[in-house]
């Protein structure tokens, strides 16, 4: 039977620029979808279909091997004839995995495989060269929800999140003695919810990531765990505006205040203080409150709080109040 031409790319149905990451997220989403036992009603074609894309997981997710299969162009049939002289290549011997779904005892990768990618893992097969190059996991990216008041005191915090462990049972090849690993249908992983301790660092920054080493996609065949990345996401305050490592209040003061100057307390991220107001502060002036600002990621110490003055005009006036309102104003015409 001639040598048939295996479209990877499309049966994974990613394009031939896609990231490592998306070719493994693409073969485990499949993996599930074509499992037979969830496919009682048509479990020869899941059986088929199942095979058809672990054997393209097998050289996509691997560089060596996918290098090899991008370079095959369209005189492919001679160069089988250059990798295929010497060696034989059977279907279902010792050289392949058996997917073994209950009562399925599958053969080995295509033909087309075993001859251009069977010297790879000394011709031992899929298991076995997992088994021994191991994969790291992937890194995963979770949001996490802070408000201000947390970017500013930092501390540990406790998050819950789904994701996904190694299987146990398999230890996350997916097989177990060259058969499909029941528990995590062939993915090497298993969904788990799982509660994790946070340190937030003071002054952290909206948009800003938190690297937990170790705790993202596990690893395949012994291979290390990826990183979870938590990105920060800051809700807006109520009372300030954060520019940088300072802050920004706007504060009402009375026009009285403004015009003969005086005290005025103002709120800070620690509690209030007593802020003194130079006389005949025009309304809108802002006013600089050194280190009482955010504290500075990298390198210590705080930012600066401005105030922003704002005028608080009298808006009930008695009628004793009409009349001074009224003879000052006199009094500003004549000047």
């Amino acid at each position: 039977m001639p040598l048939k031409y295996k479209e990877y790319y499309e049966i994974l149905g990613v394009p031939k620029s896609a990231s490592t990451k998306e070719i493994k997220a693409a073969y485990r989403k499949l993996a599930r979808k074509w499992h037979p036992d969830v496919n009682p009603t048509k479990k020869k074609e899941a059986e088929e279909k199942f095979k058809e894309i672990s054997e393209a997981n097998e050289v996509l997710s691997d560089p060596e091997k996918r290098k090899r299969y991008d370079s095959l162009g369209p005189d492919w049939q001679r160069q089988a004839q250059n990798f295929g002289a010497g060696r034989t290549y059977g279907r279902g011997g010792d050289g392949g995995i058996q997917f073994d779904f209950d009562d399925l005892r599958g053969g080995g990768f295509s033909d087309f495989f075993q001859t251009f990618f069977g010297d790879f893992a000394g011709g031992r097969g899929v298991a076995g060269a997992r088994a021994r190059r191991g994969m790291r996991g992937n890194d995963v990216e979770y949001s996490i929800g802070l408000d201000l008041r947390d970017a500013y005191s930092g501390g540990t915090r406790q998050i819950t999140l789904e994701t996904q462990n190694r299987c146990a049972r398999c230890g996350g090849t997916g097989t177990i003695d060259n058969k499909l690993c029941h528990e995590c249908r062939g993915t090497g992983t298993v969904p788990v919810r799982k509660t994790l301790e946070v340190t937030i660092p003071r002054g952290v920054r909206d948009g800003q990531r938190i690297r937990l080493a170790g705790q993202g996609g596990p690893g395949v065949a012994g291979g290390g765990n990826g990183d979870l990345y938590l990105e920060v996401r800051i809700a807006p305050d109520l009372i300030f505006q954060r520019h940088g490592d300072d802050l920004d209040e706007e504060h009402h003061v009375s026009v009285y205040t403004l015009v003969l100057g005086g005290e005025t307390t103002v709120p800070t991220m620690t509690g209030k203080i007593d802020m003194k107001v130079p006389a005949g502060s025009q309304n809108g002036r802002v006013l600089r409150v050194p280190s009482k600002g955010m504290p500075k990621l990298h390198g210590g110490g705080h930012g600066d709080l401005y105030v922003k003055l704002v005028a608080q005009v009298p808006t009930h006036l008695t009628e004793k109040e009409r009349e001074l309102w009224a003879k000052l104003a006199g009094a500003a015409k004549a000047r």
